[in-house]
């Protein structure tokens, strides 16, 4: 039981990551003290300091709270629907640089070889200790 009285635990009640390339992101679901259900997104990139010579991570942190839930889908889903309208109107640099870098290749290679991800640790249970 916590301090508020209820079986129910205070923090942690639902987790998901989602590892994209260099990132990570986590969804978690938490509550407050007074059982209200808010979400938090991390976004989570793995980063080499220089002077100590170590790995560190880099965070940043969104607070959903339920009155906005809505608010946020409607504008995430339109923010997608812009993405699909407008991309073939825009070219990424990143594209520029990968057609520059594919037309000395031979036509047959797959576009999904060019492909490499940053291992962000062995373990998820690692991730989870530096969220």
């Amino acid at each position: 039981m916590d301090e508020s009285g209820s079986n129910v635990p205070r923090d942690d009640i639902y987790s998901k990551s989602v590892r994209a390339g260099k990132r990570t992101y986590f969804f978690d679901v938490k509550s407050t003290r007074s059982n209200e259900l808010y979400l938090t997104i991390t976004e989570s990139k793995r980063r080499f300091n220089q002077q100590t010579g170590k790995f560190f991570y880099e965070k940043h942190k969104l607070f959903l709270y339920r009155e906005d839930f809505e608010k946020f889908r409607e504008a995430l889903e339109e923010s997608y629907r812009a993405v699909d309208e407008l991309q073939g109107e825009i070219i990424p640099s990143e594209s520029l640089e990968r057609d520059e870098y594919m037309k000395d290749e031979p036509e047959t290679k797959s576009k999904k070889e060019d492909i490499t991800f940053e291992d962000l640790g062995d373990s998820e249970s690692e991730q989870d200790d530096d969220k």
